[in-house]
């Protein structure tokens, strides 16, 4: 286990891998604003355990990968997909089981659409439909809504910062759990400390909207599984359900009473589902 930069489309991004590259590949691609750490090292291990290639990664603005000023990204979602292509062939994978969680999910959504080939299963955690979707979906809850109107952060301050990260965590982990304070500002703290320049993760909030038109959710041709929380603030239950209905075939995995992203408490459950769901695929 080693990092490595992969240069692709103008910038380095930091990778890291597990197991044997002769295994079948997963790419784990983590929502915005959060480098490969939110990837916790002994889930990979674990997938790596079960003859999985596992590749994690920051994206750009995150961890050691290039950073952009602060405040001005100048790409948008688009180049974020083609970021997970190039790390791809940066470890000569052709194709992949693509896991994304959050806005990770999006990425891997729209990758298994416009790049059909590359995209051995999708693993969609946490997440909602990149493309319209014929029904209407319930907004995040109010309390996402006044933490982003109303919490200050001094981007240029490294404890300001982490305090914002670990509030913004404890709102997204819901209601229903107990929330590990602790250890969640352990990672944020080394997450920050490891960073190019943690100001710059403030980038993936001001994305330029640079997407064109995809097909529709129906043409996803790869096996998918759904996993999502039933307390998720950001993306309520019925988003995860409208991914179920409108890819073919889709399986799902209730996550009873947690919020968004991944609860330690439910990294083992999540690992069993992505290797059984990975080895029904090949």
């Amino acid at each position: 286990m080693a990092e490595v930069m992969i240069e692709t489309g103008g910038v380095e991004l930091c990778t890291e891998t597990f197991g044997a590259p002769t295994d079948p590949p997963v790419l784990l691609v983590m929502g915005l604003g959060a480098s490969m750490l939110w990837w916790d090292e002994g889930f990979c291990r674990t997938l790596a355990g079960a003859g999985r290639f596992v590749i994690r990664y920051d994206h750009r603005d995150t961890g050691r990968s290039t950073c952009h000023a602060p405040g001005h990204p100048g790409y948008g979602g688009t180049a974020l997909v083609a970021d997970a292509i190039g790390v791809l062939d940066g470890h000569g994978v052709g194709s992949a089981h693509v896991v994304g969680v959050s806005a990770g999910g999006g990425i891997a959504q729209v990758l298994a659409l416009d790049a059909p080939h590359r995209v051995r299963s999708l693993v969609l955690v946490s997440t909602s439909p990149a493309v319209p979707v014929d029904q209407p979906l319930p907004p995040p809850a109010p309390a996402f809504g006044r933490f982003i109107g109303e919490v200050e952060v001094d981007w240029t301050d490294r404890r300001s910062v982490i305090d914002y990260l670990v509030g913004f965590t404890r709102l997204l982990a819901g209601d229903q759990r107990p929330f590990d304070e602790d250890t969640c500002r352990d990672l944020v703290r080394r997450d920050v400390d490891r960073a190019v320049d943690f100001a710059s993760l403030q980038n993936h909030d001001h994305l330029d909207h640079d997407d064109g038109p995809h097909p529709p959710l129906a043409s996803i041709a790869a096996p998918t599984l759904v996993v999502h929380g039933t307390a998720d603030p950001l993306f309520p239950l019925a988003h995860g359900e409208a991914l179920v209905e409108a890819i073919p075939n889709a399986g799902a995995r209730w996550l009873d009473g947690a919020g968004h992203e991944l609860d330690p408490a439910d990294l083992a459950v999540v690992a069993s589902a992505i290797i059984q769901h990975t080895a029904s695929v090949g």
